[in-house]
């Protein structure tokens, strides 16, 4: 039996992150993304009520929640502002790695340093020349007794220069491909550990993005998360987790956009009616809508999926996948329904247009998504499921 019902508490964290995204964030979101303003406010007043570091067990000082409600959230926040919701939501990148594969002493070190205030963590896999590819990252880690020394360059790494610890992905057999990689948790305060550069971006402007430099860092051996080389198979499993959340994050501005578009066309009058009677419009209006509602089923299937504790890697593909491209899709049309003001930055679907841009982008590219979901469709193979979220 297939229920789509959520539970009263699920309902309730909705309703909480929708009233914090309208109370807290888009009466500011504006302003934050023409000035690209840190978030600070808000990211401290979120981890007040309890909207961060959602998937953090308990025992860690978190709240423990399933994937679905994660997702739920997601979306919310990203209809306030998907830049600042971003921002709020890094920390469940970085810790995925940790909950996935560390020690309990690590866990309990650096997902605790999360929950006991409102501290910060990035996750930190791109380098320059290493993209999709990740298997092509030059960052290096070389044992040396019980430390190992790490040397590299990350890009495009989200909160880094506000971050107070990194999940780094470096090459320990640089001859190995994939299979030599490793991760690693890094402390920001270390000798070595640099921010080089914060990003102007197009889009999403009230979330930090930077490169992080590591020159000659020593880390403890007990800061290697897993195995050693184990690191590629870790960040897959990590990403398999957060993406229904970034799908999420894509439906919460397409929502926004459908929204701002939806109530425009009741408004703007053309050819003496409302352009909202004129059939170009609605169908317009309408294949918005549809595509929304795929995006949100595809997202919570994908989350639900995990929280049964089965595998969700193709789910989790076909959800970021459409979802992203969608929302690009949402967002262009409804700055075509606002015509030349669409253009203008004094009108909102203009700033969704360009945070919509991302989502096609990070945590694998709509091309990335295909070739997962080809490959899982052509190729079909079992590997073991992750654990559910409230193990």
């Amino acid at each position: 039996m297939v229920d789509f019902t959520l539970t009263d508490e699920q309902k309730d964290l909705r309703e909480l992150a929708h009233d914090f995204a309208e109370k807290d964030i888009r009466k500011v979101a504006w302003e934050y993304d023409k000035d690209s303003t840190w978030p600070d406010d808000i990211i401290k007043k979120a981890w007040e009520v309890g909207l961060m570091n959602t998937h953090v067990p308990e025992e860690y000082g978190g709240p423990g929640l399933d994937y679905l409600s994660g997702a739920l959230i997601e979306e919310e926040l990203s209809w306030g502002c998907s830049g600042i919701a971003t921002s709020l939501g890094a920390n469940g990148l970085a810790g995925a790695p940790l909950l996935v594969a560390a020690s309990e002493e690590t866990k309990q070190k650096y997902l605790g340093m999360l929950t006991e205030e409102p501290k910060l963590a990035s996750f930190c896999l791109t380098e320059p020349d290493a993209g999709s590819d990740v298997s092509g990252m030059r960052t290096n880690a070389v044992k040396k007794g019980d430390k190992y020394v790490i040397n590299g360059s990350k890009c495009f790494i989200t909160n880094g220069s506000y971050a107070d610890w990194y999940t780094v992905y470096a090459k320990t057999d640089k001859d190995a491909g994939h299979r030599g990689i490793s991760c690693f948790v890094v402390d920001r305060e270390l000798d070595g550990v640099t921010v080089d550069k914060k990003e102007d971006k197009l889009g999403q402007r009230a979330s930090n993005t930077a490169t992080i430099s590591f020159n000659d860092v020593e880390i403890p051996e007990a800061n290697l998360v897993g195995e050693e080389n184990k690191g590629f198979k870790i960040a897959m499993m990590t990403l398999d987790r957060t993406r229904p959340g970034v799908a999420g994050m894509a439906t919460g501005i397409a929502q926004a956009a459908f929204e701002f578009a939806r109530d425009y066309s009741k408004e703007r009058v053309q050819f003496g009616v409302p352009i909202a009677m004129h059939q170009a419009i609605q169908f317009m209006i309408a294949d918005m809508a549809t595509k929304i509602e795929a995006s949100r089923l595809l997202t919570w299937q994908s989350a639900a999926l995990l929280d049964q504790g089965k595998r969700n890697t193709l789910a989790s593909s076909h959800a970021k996948r459409f979802a992203a491209d969608s929302c690009m899709e949402i967002a262009t049309d409804a700055g075509q329904v606002y015509g030349g003001y669409g253009f203008i930055k004094e009108y909102p679907v203009e700033k969704l247009m360009r945070d919509a841009k991302i989502m096609q982008l990070y945590e694998g590219t709509s091309q990335i998504q295909r070739l997962v979901i080809a490959r899982e469709v052509l190729m079909p193979r079992q590997v073991e499921a992750p654990e559910p979220a409230t193990a």
